[in-house]
């Protein structure tokens, strides 16, 4: 299960969580900023633009996207008996761009960059806070991953020494390491492979 971590944009809370190795934004949790968010997500994807958009984001990372119905769909496109669901979306193209979650949690999320062109759709302003927001708190997951690998490294080399120590001092016999190498060559060469995997 990705691990949800949380952005705050104008005393909104927007969930974003790893997906397929990218960064995905909850977008119903963007359009809590404007009156009926049930219905904000829905005519953004009317627009021609939001689907050429789209279409661009899913061509230069989805080998699988159908374009064919893409052009179906940018034909109606802008008229005004023209709707389209995420969910739909997804169905009808084969996007990964947009993914639709249900449940608890669950919610529309877009890849970054597709959440911040729908924060242009919000406000301008929207648009700039979160992309100021989500890259701080990308900084800050980075120095705390690196020292974290810094910490993990200390203790591996720490314990690399004592585990080398402890076997030295109670697995090896009183000869030397270089006699206990040649001792186990010769104990592996004059087994069959079967005794050997059983003895070993």
């Amino acid at each position: 299960m990705a691990k949800r971590k949380k952005i705050e944009v104008q005393n909104i809370t927007i969930n974003w969580q790893q997906h397929a190795q990218r960064d995905y934004i909850c977008l119903t949790d963007m359009a809590r900023s404007l009156p009926r968010p049930d219905m904000v997500i829905s005519n953004w994807l009317r627009s021609r633009n939001t689907l050429r958009f789209l279409a661009a984001w899913e061509r230069l990372y989805n080998p699988s996207f159908k374009s064919i119905e893409f052009d179906g769909l940018m034909e109606h496109a802008g008229e005004n008996a023209f709707t389209l669901s995420p969910t739909e979306w997804v169905k009808r193209t084969d996007a990964k761009g947009i993914f639709v979650k249900m449940g608890r949690y669950g919610g529309t999320f877009g890849d970054k960059l597709i959440a911040f062109e729908f924060g242009s759709f919000i406000s301008a302003e929207f648009k700039l806070l979160l992309i100021s927001e989500f890259d701080r708190l990308k900084s800050e997951e980075a120095a705390n991953n690196q020292i974290e690998w810094s910490v993990q490294r200390f203790l591996t080399k720490r314990n690399y020494k004592l585990q080398t120590e402890a076997v030295k001092q109670n697995l090896l016999p009183q000869s030397t390491f270089k006699q206990f190498n040649w001792e186990f060559i010769i104990e592996i060469s004059s087994c069959s492979l079967k005794d050997c995997l059983i003895k070993f």
